[in-house]
């Protein structure tokens, strides 16, 4: 039975529904069967809302966690916050040096991965071996497991979203193509079991590559 929210402790994520930093927290949530509601940030690329700009004046981005009136920001911190809150279904692992690991390999995601992918797809040539050099480190680090908490989903493919879903979305209306099951089959098989599992919490297709495909065009021209 998921933990109980008392009166006066309503849970909100501010967010975008696009975004895999906003997701990691709702799948979280979901995850936890905790209930929830989303507050729209709606100009994802110009003027900031009041409520971000208030409530995350240090980054001013999204997502922003909202629990019995505090308000806490950037994924990672969130999804460790929720999971010390909410002890059902736990999302990092009971064993310190597990635990501990998991923390390494969420921030190797943010810190190097999921930049130098962002780069490949502005067109930094260089970027794109920096990408590929990380996806095959990735690789062997999930080895022959389900999933990189084990038999079921945890920390790290909560944080690892946007590999798992996102890149498959963008790769259909962008030139650069990074991850392919001739190179990394694990990540590949992988983002199947993640997307099978989380597929009713996950941006419906169909809308997430209209928005990419809108996205690119206005940043970079068609592709």
């Amino acid at each position: 039975m998921a933990d109980r929210i008392k009166m006066g402790e309503e849970v909100k994520v501010l967010g975008v529904w696009a975004s895999p930093f906003s997701k990691r927290v709702e799948i979280a949530l979901k995850l936890k069967g905790i209930p929830y509601d989303c507050i729209e940030e709606e100009d994802v690329r110009g003027n900031k809302s009041e409520l971000l700009l208030k409530s995350n004046p240090v980054h001013k981005k999204i997502p922003v966690f909202f629990h019995a009136g505090k308000s806490i920001a950037e994924s990672l911190v969130i999804l460790e916050y929720v999971d010390e809150t909410w002890k059902t279904n736990p999302i990092l692992p009971q064993d310190p040096y597990q635990r501990a690991m998991a923390r390494f390999w969420a921030k190797f995601i943010d810190e190097k991965l999921m930049l130098a992918i962002w780069k490949a797809y502005q067109g930094d040539d260089k970027a794109v071996e920096e990408a590929h050099g990380y996806l095959e480190i990735l690789e062997n680090e999930l080895k022959d497991k389900r999933f990189f908490g084990g038999e079921s989903i945890g920390f790290v493919d909560i944080v690892a979203n946007f590999i798992g879903y996102w890149m498959g979305v963008i790769q259909e209306v962008h030139t650069v193509v990074l991850l392919t099951n001739e190179k990394y089959p694990k990540l590949c098989k992988w983002s199947e079991e993640f997307v099978d599992v989380l597929k009713e919490y996950l941006p419906p297709r169909d809308k997430l590559v209209a928005f990419f495909k809108a996205l690119f065009e206005a940043t970079h021209g068609s592709k």
